[in-house]
C-alpha cells in the first residue's frame, strides 16, 4: 500500500505542476518580448542586479506610505505564490530620503509574508527616470516617480508584456492597483515565463546527458 502510495505521488506532482504553470491565458506560449535591453541597476547605490533574475519591478515615489497598497497587493497576489522560486524577485524603485518609510511597509509584510526575494533600491529622481524611460513603454511615469503599473522583466533584461492583449492591445505593465489585473492576467503571465525557464533548463541538461 506504501509503495502504490508513493508511486501515485511520483506520477501526479509532475502534472500537477505542468496543470500550474500551464493555466495562463497564453496558453503556455512565450510571453513576448516587448522591450530589449532595459537599464540595469548598477546605475543604482545597491548591488541588487536584474539580469539572471525574473524581476517584477514596480515605481513607489517620494511618498511611499501613499502608495503601500500596491506593494500589499503585489505581495498577496504575484509575490506569495512565487517567491519561493530562487530565480524570481520584486524590486520596488524609491527615491532616496525614504528609507524610513520603506522600512515601515518592510515590517508590516514581514508580519505574514517571507522577505527573502523583496528588493528595495533606492535612487535619484534622474536616475528612476531614466529606469523608467528603459521600458519604452507607453506608460507615464507620475510627478512623484511613482507608478500604479508594474513591469515584468526577464533574465535576459527584456521587458515581457502582451502584444495582443483582448482590452489594451500592446500591455506594457499591469495596473497594481487592480486587483482584477494582477489575478486575471498577470499571474498568468508570471506563471508562463517561470514556465518558459524551466522547460529551457530541462531541454538544455537532457542535450548535456545526450
Amino acid at each position: 500500500m506504501k509503495k502504490t502510495f508513493v508511486l501515485t505521488v511520483l506520477f501526479i506532482l509532475p502534472l500537477v505542476v505542468y496543470m500550474f504553470f500551464a493555466s495562463g491565458v497564453t496558453n503556455f506560449g512565450r510571453l513576448p518580448v516587448l522591450t530589449e535591453n532595459v537599464m540595469e541597476l548598477q546605475a543604482f547605490n545597491t548591488p541588487e542586479r536584474l539580469s539572471d533574475k525574473i524581476s517584477v519591478v514596480g515605481f513607489l515615489g517620494t511618498d511611499p506610505e501613499l502608495k503601500k497598497g500596491i506593494a500589499f497587493n503585489l505581495n498577496q497576489k504575484i509575490y506569495k505564490p512565487f517567491y519561493e522560486f530562487n530565480d524570481f524577485q520584486m524590486v520596488m524603485l524609491v527615491p532616496e530620503g525614504n528609507q524610513e518609510a520603506v522600512e515601515e511597509i518592510k515590517k508590516e509584510l514581514s508580519g505574514f509574508t517571507d522577505l527573502r526575494n523583496w528588493r528595495f533600491v533606492f535612487g535619484s529622481p534622474a536616475q528612476i527616470r531614466s529606469f523608467f524611460d528603459s521600458l519604452q513603454s507607453d506608460l507615464q511615469l507620475d510627478a512623484d516617480y511613482s507608478s500604479p503599473y508594474v513591469f515584468i522583466i526577464d533574465k535576459d533584461r527584456n521587458l515581457r508584456g502582451r502584444k495582443k492583449d483582448e482590452d489594451e492591445g500592446t500591455k506594457y505593465g499591469f495596473n497594481a492597483i487592480s486587483v482584477a489585473d494582477l489575478n486575471n492576467k498577470m499571474k498568468d503571465d508570471v506563471k508562463i515565463i517561470l514556465a518558459e525557464y524551466r522547460l529551457a533548463l530541462k531541454k538544455n541538461n537532457a542535450e548535456r546527458s545526450n
